[in-house]
Protein backbone atom coordinates (compact mmCIF):
# COMPACT_ATOMS: atom_id res chain seq x y z
CA UNK A 1 0.00 0.00 0.00
CA UNK A 2 1.24 3.47 -0.92
CA UNK A 3 2.16 5.75 1.96
CA UNK A 4 -0.37 8.40 1.02
CA UNK A 5 -3.18 5.84 0.84
CA UNK A 6 -2.25 4.55 4.28
CA UNK A 7 -2.09 8.07 5.75
CA UNK A 8 -5.39 9.16 4.20
CA UNK A 9 -7.52 6.07 4.73
CA UNK A 10 -5.96 3.41 6.97
CA UNK A 11 -4.27 5.46 9.69
CA UNK A 12 -7.37 7.61 10.47
CA UNK A 13 -9.43 4.41 10.76
CA UNK A 14 -6.92 2.76 13.10
CA UNK A 15 -6.67 5.92 15.19
CA UNK A 16 -10.48 6.19 15.35
CA UNK A 17 -10.74 2.60 16.60
CA UNK A 18 -7.99 3.20 19.17
CA UNK A 19 -10.00 5.95 20.92
CA UNK A 20 -13.00 3.67 21.46
CA UNK A 21 -13.69 2.58 25.05
CA UNK A 22 -12.66 -0.98 25.90
CA UNK A 23 -16.23 -2.30 26.07
CA UNK A 24 -16.76 -1.26 22.46
CA UNK A 25 -13.39 -2.64 21.35
CA UNK A 26 -14.23 -5.99 22.88
CA UNK A 27 -17.63 -6.00 21.21
CA UNK A 28 -15.82 -5.52 17.89
CA UNK A 29 -13.33 -8.21 18.87
CA UNK A 30 -16.16 -10.67 19.53
CA UNK A 31 -17.62 -9.91 16.10
CA UNK A 32 -14.21 -10.45 14.47
CA UNK A 33 -13.90 -13.76 16.31
CA UNK A 34 -17.04 -15.01 14.58
CA UNK A 35 -15.70 -13.90 11.19
CA UNK A 36 -12.15 -15.19 11.62
CA UNK A 37 -12.97 -18.47 13.33
CA UNK A 38 -16.38 -19.51 12.02
CA UNK A 39 -16.49 -17.87 8.59
CA UNK A 40 -12.91 -17.52 7.29
CA UNK A 41 -11.29 -20.21 9.44
CA UNK A 42 -8.00 -18.28 9.45
CA UNK A 43 -5.17 -20.82 9.81
CA UNK A 44 -7.50 -23.10 11.74
CA UNK A 45 -5.81 -26.26 10.46
CA UNK A 46 -2.40 -24.92 11.55
CA UNK A 47 -3.68 -24.02 15.02
CA UNK A 48 -5.42 -27.35 15.62
CA UNK A 49 -2.45 -29.38 14.38
CA UNK A 50 -0.02 -27.35 16.50
CA UNK A 51 -2.19 -27.95 19.57
CA UNK A 52 -2.56 -31.67 18.91
CA UNK A 53 1.19 -32.11 18.48
CA UNK A 54 1.96 -30.01 21.55
CA UNK A 55 -0.62 -31.65 23.84
CA UNK A 56 -0.94 -35.28 22.71
CA UNK A 57 -2.49 -36.16 26.07
CA UNK A 58 -5.50 -33.88 25.53
CA UNK A 59 -8.79 -35.11 24.10
CA UNK A 60 -10.38 -33.80 20.90
CA UNK A 61 -12.90 -31.92 23.02
CA UNK A 62 -10.12 -30.22 25.01
CA UNK A 63 -8.26 -29.26 21.82
CA UNK A 64 -11.42 -27.72 20.37
CA UNK A 65 -12.00 -25.75 23.57
CA UNK A 66 -8.45 -24.36 23.58
CA UNK A 67 -8.76 -23.53 19.87
CA UNK A 68 -11.84 -21.39 20.44
CA UNK A 69 -10.25 -19.73 23.48
CA UNK A 70 -7.17 -18.96 21.40
CA UNK A 71 -9.10 -17.26 18.60
CA UNK A 72 -11.07 -15.14 21.07
CA UNK A 73 -7.81 -14.13 22.76
CA UNK A 74 -6.11 -13.52 19.40
CA UNK A 75 -8.85 -11.09 18.34
CA UNK A 76 -8.63 -9.31 21.70
CA UNK A 77 -4.86 -8.84 21.26
CA UNK A 78 -5.38 -7.23 17.84
CA UNK A 79 -7.66 -4.53 19.23
CA UNK A 80 -5.72 -4.14 22.49
CA UNK A 81 -2.63 -3.46 20.38
CA UNK A 82 -4.45 -0.75 18.44
CA UNK A 83 -5.48 0.76 21.76
CA UNK A 84 -1.79 1.33 22.53
CA UNK A 85 -1.85 4.29 20.17
CA UNK A 86 -3.97 6.37 22.57
CA UNK A 87 -4.01 4.56 25.93
CA UNK A 88 -2.68 6.52 28.91
CA UNK A 89 0.13 5.26 31.11
CA UNK A 90 -2.29 5.09 34.02
CA UNK A 91 -4.81 2.96 32.14
CA UNK A 92 -2.14 0.62 30.81
CA UNK A 93 -0.64 0.21 34.28
CA UNK A 94 -4.07 -0.63 35.66
CA UNK A 95 -4.65 -3.31 33.04
CA UNK A 96 -1.15 -4.75 32.70
CA UNK A 97 0.98 -5.13 35.80
CA UNK A 98 4.25 -6.57 37.04
CA UNK A 99 4.00 -8.89 40.03
CA UNK A 100 5.55 -7.59 43.25
CA UNK A 101 8.24 -10.24 43.01
CA UNK A 102 9.05 -9.18 39.43
CA UNK A 103 9.39 -5.53 40.49
CA UNK A 104 11.72 -6.56 43.31
CA UNK A 105 13.81 -8.75 40.99
CA UNK A 106 14.16 -6.13 38.27
CA UNK A 107 14.93 -3.33 40.70
CA UNK A 108 17.73 -5.46 42.17
CA UNK A 109 19.45 -5.14 38.76
CA UNK A 110 18.46 -1.56 38.01
CA UNK A 111 19.68 -0.25 41.37
CA UNK A 112 23.15 -1.45 40.36
CA UNK A 113 22.74 0.13 36.89
CA UNK A 114 22.95 -3.39 35.48
CA UNK A 115 21.78 -4.04 31.93
CA UNK A 116 19.87 -7.28 31.35
CA UNK A 117 18.70 -9.43 28.46
CA UNK A 118 14.92 -9.84 28.73
CA UNK A 119 13.27 -12.76 26.95
CA UNK A 120 9.57 -13.38 26.40
CA UNK A 121 7.34 -15.25 23.99
CA UNK A 122 4.16 -14.39 22.11
CA UNK A 123 2.21 -14.93 25.32
CA UNK A 124 -0.67 -12.91 26.70
CA UNK A 125 -0.46 -9.50 25.09
CA UNK A 126 3.24 -9.31 24.25
CA UNK A 127 2.87 -5.80 22.80
CA UNK A 128 1.51 -4.50 26.11
CA UNK A 129 4.15 -6.45 27.99
CA UNK A 130 6.99 -4.95 25.98
CA UNK A 131 5.86 -1.35 26.41
CA UNK A 132 5.01 -1.82 30.11
CA UNK A 133 8.69 -1.66 31.08
CA UNK A 134 8.81 2.07 30.40
CA UNK A 135 5.67 2.61 32.48
CA UNK A 136 7.15 0.94 35.57
CA UNK A 137 10.90 1.55 35.40
CA UNK A 138 13.30 4.36 34.61
CA UNK A 139 16.02 2.35 32.80
CA UNK A 140 15.70 2.25 29.05
CA UNK A 141 14.23 -0.72 27.24
CA UNK A 142 15.80 -1.52 23.87
CA UNK A 143 13.14 -3.42 21.97
CA UNK A 144 14.34 -5.53 19.06
CA UNK A 145 12.14 -5.87 15.99
CA UNK A 146 12.18 -7.31 12.51
CA UNK A 147 11.05 -4.64 10.00
CA UNK A 148 7.71 -5.35 8.31
CA UNK A 149 7.56 -5.47 4.52
CA UNK A 150 4.85 -2.78 4.45
CA UNK A 151 6.76 0.40 5.30
CA UNK A 152 3.66 2.39 6.28
CA UNK A 153 2.42 -0.27 8.67
CA UNK A 154 5.97 -0.74 9.96
CA UNK A 155 6.12 2.97 10.82
CA UNK A 156 2.73 2.74 12.53
CA UNK A 157 3.88 -0.19 14.70
CA UNK A 158 7.10 1.63 15.62
CA UNK A 159 5.02 4.55 16.88
CA UNK A 160 2.94 2.20 19.00
CA UNK A 161 5.97 0.45 20.48
CA UNK A 162 7.89 3.65 21.18
CA UNK A 163 5.07 5.74 22.65
CA UNK A 164 6.42 5.87 26.19
CA UNK A 165 10.06 6.31 25.31
CA UNK A 166 11.25 2.84 24.37
CA UNK A 167 14.34 2.51 22.21
CA UNK A 168 13.19 0.40 19.23
CA UNK A 169 16.04 -1.06 17.18
CA UNK A 170 16.13 -3.43 14.22
CA UNK A 171 17.99 -6.69 14.67
CA UNK A 172 20.66 -5.61 12.17
CA UNK A 173 21.55 -2.53 14.20
CA UNK A 174 21.32 -4.06 17.65
CA UNK A 175 24.99 -4.76 18.43
CA UNK A 176 26.08 -1.28 17.38
CA UNK A 177 23.33 0.28 19.51
CA UNK A 178 24.22 -1.76 22.60
CA UNK A 179 27.91 -0.94 22.29
CA UNK A 180 27.02 2.76 22.04
CA UNK A 181 24.82 2.54 25.15
CA UNK A 182 27.57 0.75 27.08
CA UNK A 183 30.13 3.38 26.08
CA UNK A 184 27.75 6.08 27.35
CA UNK A 185 27.17 4.08 30.56
CA UNK A 186 23.43 3.86 29.87
CA UNK A 187 21.91 0.64 31.29
CA UNK A 188 19.17 -1.01 29.29
CA UNK A 189 16.88 -4.00 29.17
CA UNK A 190 17.21 -5.72 25.80
CA UNK A 191 13.74 -6.97 24.91
CA UNK A 192 13.67 -10.10 22.76
CA UNK A 193 10.79 -12.24 21.54
CA UNK A 194 12.37 -15.68 21.59
CA UNK A 195 9.80 -17.95 19.95
CA UNK A 196 10.32 -16.99 16.32
CA UNK A 197 11.14 -19.75 13.84
CA UNK A 198 14.92 -19.98 13.50
CA UNK A 199 16.77 -21.19 10.36
CA UNK A 200 17.39 -24.91 10.95
CA UNK A 201 21.10 -24.91 10.07
CA UNK A 202 22.14 -22.17 12.52
CA UNK A 203 19.61 -22.84 15.29
CA UNK A 204 19.89 -24.51 18.65
CA UNK A 205 17.71 -27.63 18.48
CA UNK A 206 15.74 -28.82 21.48
CA UNK A 207 12.55 -30.66 22.37
CA UNK A 208 9.84 -28.08 22.93
CA UNK A 209 6.20 -29.07 23.49
CA UNK A 210 7.03 -32.66 22.46
CA UNK A 211 8.55 -31.61 19.13
CA UNK A 212 12.02 -31.03 17.65
CA UNK A 213 12.26 -27.26 17.59
CA UNK A 214 14.87 -24.80 16.25
CA UNK A 215 15.53 -21.85 18.57
CA UNK A 216 17.41 -18.62 17.88
CA UNK A 217 20.63 -18.26 19.85
CA UNK A 218 20.39 -14.45 19.89
CA UNK A 219 19.59 -14.01 23.59
CA UNK A 220 22.41 -16.33 24.61
CA UNK A 221 24.96 -14.70 22.29
CA UNK A 222 24.08 -11.23 23.56
CA UNK A 223 24.27 -12.30 27.18
CA UNK A 224 27.69 -13.91 26.73
CA UNK A 225 29.10 -11.06 24.67
CA UNK A 226 28.22 -8.41 27.28
CA UNK A 227 28.05 -10.75 30.30
CA UNK A 228 24.56 -9.51 31.14
CA UNK A 229 22.01 -11.46 33.22
CA UNK A 230 19.15 -13.14 31.38
CA UNK A 231 15.59 -12.82 32.65
CA UNK A 232 12.51 -14.57 31.27
CA UNK A 233 9.29 -12.53 31.38
CA UNK A 234 6.28 -14.78 31.95
CA UNK A 235 2.82 -13.50 30.93
CA UNK A 236 -0.52 -14.46 32.46
CA UNK A 237 -3.97 -13.35 31.34
CA UNK A 238 -5.94 -12.56 34.51
CA UNK A 239 -9.21 -11.88 32.69
CA UNK A 240 -10.29 -10.14 29.51
CA UNK A 241 -8.22 -6.98 29.16
CA UNK A 242 -6.00 -7.64 32.19
CA UNK A 243 -2.54 -9.22 32.30
CA UNK A 244 0.31 -9.74 34.73
CA UNK A 245 4.01 -10.23 34.06
CA UNK A 246 6.30 -12.27 36.29
CA UNK A 247 10.04 -12.85 35.99
CA UNK A 248 12.39 -15.81 36.19
CA UNK A 249 16.12 -15.19 36.38
CA UNK A 250 17.76 -17.60 33.94
CA UNK A 251 21.34 -16.71 34.87
CA UNK A 252 23.42 -13.89 36.33
CA UNK A 253 26.69 -15.38 35.08
CA UNK A 254 26.24 -16.21 31.38
CA UNK A 255 29.91 -16.43 30.43
CA UNK A 256 30.45 -19.39 32.73
CA UNK A 257 27.64 -21.48 31.27
CA UNK A 258 28.21 -24.03 28.51
CA UNK A 259 26.93 -23.23 25.03
CA UNK A 260 23.25 -23.93 24.67
CA UNK A 261 22.40 -23.88 28.36
CA UNK A 262 20.88 -20.37 28.39
CA UNK A 263 18.82 -21.10 25.28
CA UNK A 264 17.60 -24.37 26.75
CA UNK A 265 16.62 -22.72 30.03
CA UNK A 266 14.64 -19.81 28.59
CA UNK A 267 12.92 -22.14 26.11
CA UNK A 268 11.82 -24.40 28.97
CA UNK A 269 10.58 -21.33 30.86
CA UNK A 270 8.44 -20.43 27.84
CA UNK A 271 7.17 -24.02 27.67
CA UNK A 272 6.02 -23.86 31.29
CA UNK A 273 4.37 -20.52 30.62
CA UNK A 274 2.42 -21.99 27.69
CA UNK A 275 1.37 -25.08 29.65
CA UNK A 276 -0.14 -22.85 32.34
CA UNK A 277 -2.38 -21.04 29.82
CA UNK A 278 -2.34 -22.87 26.48
CA UNK A 279 -4.83 -20.54 24.78
CA UNK A 280 -2.68 -17.44 25.38
CA UNK A 281 0.19 -18.35 23.01
CA UNK A 282 0.30 -17.47 19.31
CA UNK A 283 -0.61 -20.85 17.82
CA UNK A 284 -1.32 -19.52 14.34
CA UNK A 285 2.32 -19.19 13.33
CA UNK A 286 4.05 -22.13 11.64
CA UNK A 287 6.49 -22.78 14.46
CA UNK A 288 7.45 -26.27 13.32
CA UNK A 289 7.75 -25.87 9.56
CA UNK A 290 11.41 -27.01 9.57
CA UNK A 291 12.64 -30.55 10.13
CA UNK A 292 15.75 -31.20 12.20
CA UNK A 293 18.76 -31.77 9.88
CA UNK A 294 20.17 -35.29 10.05
CA UNK A 295 23.67 -34.05 10.90
CA UNK A 296 22.59 -32.16 14.05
Amino acid sequence: MNKWLFNIFVFPLLYFISIWPFWLLYALSSFFYVIIFHVIGYRKKVVIQNLKNSFPEKSEEEIQKITKQFYKHFCDVIFETLKLYTISKENLRKRCTFSNEAIKTLNSFFEKKQSIVGVMGHMGNWEWGAILHQVYFDPLITGVYHPLSNKSFNAFMLKLRGRFGGNIVSMNGLYKELITLRQKNIPTTVGLIADQTAPPESAYWTTFLHQDTPVFLGAEKLAKKFNWPVVYFSAKKIKRGYYQLSTEVITTDPKNLADGVITELHTKALERNIQQQPFAWLWSHRRWKHKKPANI
